[in-house]
């Protein structure tokens, strides 16, 4: 059980939203960038010369630098470039107060202190028994929710052997049009494969996703538990203290 926890955190490590991305072409000319959106034809980067739409064809490989393997011996990202989070957790209740939403919980569900966060995560939960992990991340993002969704698969096939994505479905979440993404792959570290359902809420110019997942063979008892939880997601406005812990 701890090797299998031990992959699921480096999985997780290597997933993290990064803050740009490096694309690599076949002349060999190396941009980096932001994507801004997606289509089957063309990649649209943001960069700081402006914005450049590049052939998928032309484009060999897309890589996210910040979130490569840390090397023990080179600088490490200082703990003030992570934001402080006010967050807790309930019994089954879990709040957010620095991203302002709420959502539900299995019992015997924590917050996970060993699990990296980024700039852009808001929290990470995993059960008791560290087989079951689920992670919200916000991000600022100007395209549609298809491009959004587009770049979400760019980031599993990259992190992900034998990518395969198994549906996808169209929710509502806290009021909002959302995207539920069923898929599943197998981590280079690992040798079995994982199963995921994410769920991207859009909401003006930036996305929340969440992502729920586990080793496959538990997948299909844990699946409508996960949609249960991100079904739950609400927003919360401008939730204090008080308020949260008046709430049952």
């Amino acid at each position: 059980m701890r090797r299998v926890f031990s992959i699921l955190l480096l999985f997780l490590v290597a997933s993290l939203p990064g803050v740009a991305e490096e694309i690599s072409l076949k002349d060999g000319t190396k941009i980096v960038g932001h994507m801004t959106a997606v289509t089957p034809d063309k990649v649209e980067v943001d960069t700081g010369y402006g914005k450049l739409q590049l052939k998928r064809s032309d484009i060999i490989t897309i890589s996210f630098p910040e979130n490569a393997p840390s090397n023990p011996s080179g600088p490490t990202a200082a703990a003030s470039d992570i934001p402080k989070v006010d967050e807790s957790l309930q019994g089954v209740s879990y709040f957010n107060r620095t991203g302002k939403f709420s959502l539900n919980v299995p019992q015997e569900w924590v917050i996970d202190p060993d699990i990296r966060r980024a700039p852009s995560t808001l929290t990470a939960l995993s059960s008791r028994d560290k087989m079951r992990f689920l992670l919200v991340v916000r991000e600022d993002y100007p395209g549609s929710l298809e491009s959004y969704k587009e770049l979400t698969v760019l980031m599993a096939r990259k992190n992900l052997a034998n990518y395969e994505e198994l549906a996808q479905s169209n929710v509502t979440i806290d009021g909002k049009s959302a995207l539920f993404i069923f898929y599943r792959g197998t981590p280079q570290a690992a040798g079995f494969p994982i199963a995921f359902l994410s769920a991207i809420i859009p909401s003006g110019n930036s996305y929340t996703k969440i992502t729920a997942w586990c080793v496959e063979p538990l997948f299909h008892d844990m699946q409508p538990i996960f949609e249960k939880m991100l079904q739950s997601y609400r927003s919360t406005g401008s939730m204090t203290a008080a308020a949260s812990s008046s709430r049952p």
